[in-house]
């Protein structure tokens, strides 16, 4: 037999995927920090009202995401069933990027129905591409531990796309005629910077994106579902792995608020909006650095260990760097730093374990379920990327904070509470239901060994016979007894 260990992924695979997730990330991060200070800033709207309409839009574009994932399992293309969507998606979410700022004269309700129509029609589009981008990851390669590698690169390029608007938008503000220095304190941003950062953004964030489509290919066969919203449900109601990483996502919510408020906290805490960069990058190396111990960790410990260890480690460190305070600017930045290192193992896991419960869902059923699964995630992602921007904006109404006016004593205090505090706190809650995870170590590997074996075995079968029904049959309620025996030790680390 072939062993599972083989090697799938070259060089252009995995830096075609990477660089694909940082483009779309660009722009979902120019979103996530520049969104809301345009809207403030440049058409006067309000920061709670602009954070609930956030929340608001976010759990309404949520319904979306089973119609991808339904498009997904019945969707048959020779470029597989992912990477069409890939395609799909682009030049929308282009189009949405720029028209999200562009000034309008609009005022009062206008504005706010505005943002809200304009804004729904952008989280529809990049649903359309997130959803199938995230699942390609986990059919590039059967190999565990090839999986777990491309996943953690790619995710690193997906966090500094993440935060690279802030250091793209101040080069900008600084070479467009009659806009603003770019790092003057207290000079807010100008409507027609907004604009070109956006379509410089967009059109290379894009462009980007589309590689994907073009350089990778989904190794890891399928057959074609007809997928009801029902056989969805089923799908991730059958997946217990999954729904614990969906239910630790929830409760973590919060983690996210630092990239929600980042430009405001600049504001506040460094002098100038186009600061962010000071801030973004300190927390962004610690993030790196993690990443990039995330497969060594793994390794040696397990997902579970090492997501509940960072996460503990996330919360004593934050609560430090809260205690400490601000008034120091570089024991600051270096406390940032400290805090960062949490980000990288936290935002990635869930990532590879996802894409492990999918295995785990063929295992038990001799069905793959990318779509469901990613389109749940997706959903997840985004309501609790919602409650985290809701929080944040709402926290800095509390504080009375505003982008054209010094902050006082109170207003910094309640953003820096805010900004360092609760990432470690949310992180905390985060590992509740990963006390119950138990798709790691030996387990994970016999699980992708032996959907390896079945593959070839029915290849084999089909290309000899033409029929696969019955030794798949035999082979799945063979696999299903052993699977019924594992779920019965939930409390066991593999």
């Amino acid at each position: 037999m072939e062993s599972v260990m083989k090697k799938f992924l070259k060089p252009k695979d995995i830096f075609a995927y990477s660089l694909g997730l940082f483009g779309f990330q660009f722009i979902v991060g120019f979103l996530n920090s520049y969104q809301a200070e345009f809207y403030s800033g440049v058409m006067a709207a309000d920061f709670a009202i602009i954070g609930i309409l956030l929340l608001v839009v976010k759990a309404v574009s949520a319904i979306f995401d089973p119609f991808v994932g339904t498009m997904i399992e019945r969707m048959n293309s020779k470029h597989g069933k992912l990477k069409p969507f890939i395609i799909y998606s682009a030049i929308p979410l282009l189009l949405l990027t720029v028209l999200l700022f562009v000034e309008v004269n609009l005022r009062g309700t206008w504005l706010y129905v505005y943002i809200f129509g304009t804004f729904l029609l952008w989280s529809i589009a990049m649903t359309l591409g997130d959803v199938p981008s995230q699942a390609l990851a986990s059919v590039l390669t059967p190999n565990p531990e090839e999986k777990t590698n491309v996943i953690s690169l790619a995710n690193t390029f997906k966090s500094i796309g993440l935060v690279a608007c802030v250091a793209v938008v101040p080069i900008i503000c600084m070479i467009v005629p009659n806009g603003s220095p770019g790092f003057t304190e207290g000079d807010p941003i100008a409507s027609i910077e907004y604009f070109i950062a956006s379509v410089i953004i967009g059109f290379l964030g894009c462009g980007l994106f589309l590689l994907i489509f073009f350089f990778n290919k989904e190794r890891v066969p399928y057959k074609v579902e007809k997928a009801s919203f029902k056989d969805m449900t089923n799908a991730v109601k059958g997946n217990k792995p999954l729904i614990l990483v969906l239910i630790s996502c929830f409760l973590g919510f919060g983690r996210q608020i630092q990239t929600g408020i980042g430009i405001q906290a600049a504001n506040v805490l460094v002098g100038s909006q186009n600061l962010a960069l000071v801030l973004g990058i300190t927390a962004g190396i610690g993030a790196l650095v993690s990443m990039s111990l995330m497969p060594v960790l793994i390794k040696k410990f397990n997902e579970k260990k090492v997501y509940i260890g960072v996460s503990i480690y996330g919360f004593v460190v934050s609560l430090i760097t809260f205690l400490v305070g601000s008034s120091n600017i570089y024991v600051m930045l270096v406390l940032l730093f400290l805090v960062g290192l949490q980000f990288g193992v936290v935002n990635i896991l869930p990532m590879v374990m996802v894409a492990d419960s999918v295995d785990y869902y063929e295992y038990k059923t001799g069905k793959r379920n990318e779509g469901a699964a990613y389109a749940v995630l997706s959903l997840t992602i985004k309501l609790t990327l919602a409650l985290s921007t809701a929080l944040g904006l709402i926290m800095l109404s509390v504080a009375k904070y505003d982008p054209n006016v010094s902050a006082n004593d109170t207003t910094k205090k309640l953003v820096y509470f805010a900004y360092s505090f609760f990432p470690g706190l949310f992180s905390l809650l985060s590992i509740i239901p990963i006390f119950k995870y138990n798709l790691v170590g030996k387990r994970k590997t016999e699980i992708a060994e032996a959907l390896q074996k079945r593959r070839m075995e029915l290849s084999s079968a089909s290309d000899t016979n033409g029929s696969t029904s019955d030794s798949s049959n035999s082979e799945l309620s063979s696999d299903n007894s052993e699977i019924r025996n594992d779920d019965s030790n939930q409390n066991g680390d593999s």
